[in-house]
């Protein structure tokens, strides 16, 4: 989803990344806050204790962030659903849940469980409060945290998809109708609606002379419209290929080429003549490993003629791969999280072995046949 991410950890197996736009929004707020909020509250501190404060404040909001999705993702891994990542971007955080939930009981947990540990955050930091009474910095974070976290867990519980709320609204619908598709279409329809209430609100504010929340409202609207939007269409390509298997689009006559061929060989021979972009490179004993266009780039030109294939090849037991009885959905979706336009097929027998490619302009071509054929 997320490609422009900065790896920082992991948490129960779950990989943390930093979306870009993280220290964007971490910024703005680290300045609102000391401005804003903190001199307004306590007028007595000095410019470096608004700053400090500010900045502390936006990481810890964050970090509840963080607990939220992690919510959702301990609860998925429960339910035996794979959770590869959280990556934290500028409108909070995300979950990347590797399957749709098997049933509405499962989704309705997964949904539920980031409201309740906000909520539980917000109880936590209003109870800490008389605690923290001789300590005015820290009282202010534990005030200030209590209700971003209640307004998180709120805000999220509104019925419109892709938020919390929507995919708990759906889960009860698809409980009712046992119809998943149908649900999805609701929640979908009530998010965009959200999404267009919020941008219509923001206008508002921004003809009333608040420039900064209007802006900050409607961009938010904005983001939660597309996000709906996206997600239904989405859902029309995964309803195309489902029941479709990676063996009826690969290609199974690629190019294979020995390890001892040079990049400067390989790019005269093939890349430029013939347009490949990827190859399997050989050993003399079956497939060794698989060199693409980016890989070749990697390496500065002036080396390409005394560079071999086999130098700078991937392992196969390292590439991303396919099984060619895999679903073309489960292709699309490993594409997308690892950032590739093409799978080798392995036949996963008793020793793997490239049996086919599959890539990302096999999967439109093929999308736009079965739409094609749907009209």
């Amino acid at each position: 989803m997320f490609r422009h991410a900065i790896p920082i950890g992991r948490i129960f197996g779950i990989s943390i990344d930093l979306d870009y736009s993280w220290f964007l929004v971490v910024g703005l707020l680290t300045w609102v806050l000391a401005v804003s909020y903190y001199p307004a509250e306590f007028k007595h501190w000095g410019i470096a204790e608004y700053w400090l404060m500010g900045a502390g404040t936006a990481v810890m909001l964050f970090v509840s962030v963080l607990l939220h999705e992690l919510g959702h993702s301990v609860v998925a891994k429960q339910y035996g659903i794979a959770v590869p990542r959280i990556t934290l971007f500028v409108f909070g955080g995300v979950s990347e849940i590797a399957t749709e939930p098997c049933n509405p009981r499962v989704e309705f947990w997964i949904a539920i469980a980031g409201p309740v540990v906000s909520f539980a955050l917000a109880l936590i930091f209003w109870e800490l409060q008389p605690v923290l009474v001789h300590a005015q910095p820290l009282l202010a974070l534990a005030k200030y945290l209590a209700i971003l976290n209640f307004v998180l867990g709120v805000f999220n519980l509104v019925p419109g998809f892709p938020l919390d709320g929507g995919r708990i609204f759906r889960s009860i619908l698809w409980g009712i109708t046992g119809n998943f598709r149908r649900s999805s279409a609701i929640a979908t329809v009530t998010g965009r609606a959200f999404g267009f209430a919020l941008i219509f609100a923001g206008a508002w504010l921004l003809l009333t002379g608040n420039v900064f929340n209007g802006l900050w409202l409607a961009f938010i609207g904005w983001f939660l419209e597309s996000a709906a939007a996206s997600q239904d269409q989405l859902q029309v390509v995964k309803d195309l290929l489902g029941g479709h298997k990676v063996s009826e689009v690969m290609s199974w006559d690629f190019p294979r080429v020995p390890g001892s061929v040079t990049l400067q060989e390989l790019v005269d021979k093939n890349v430029l003549t013939q347009g490949r972009r990827s190859f399997v490179v050989g050993n003399g004993q079956g497939s060794a490993g698989l060199i693409t266009l980016s890989t070749i780039k990697e390496v500065p030109r002036a080396s390409w003629p005394k560079t071999m294939a086999s130098q700078v090849m991937i392992p196969l037991d390292k590439t991303v791969s396919i099984r060619p009885a895999a679903e073309l959905w489960t292709a699309l979706e490993k594409m997308g999280r690892d950032g590739v336009n093409q799978l080798p097929v392995l036949n996963g027998g008793g020793g793997d072995r490239v049996v086919g490619m599959l890539s990302r302009d096999d999967l439109v071509h093929y999308l736009r046949v079965l739409q094609s054929l749907a009209k």
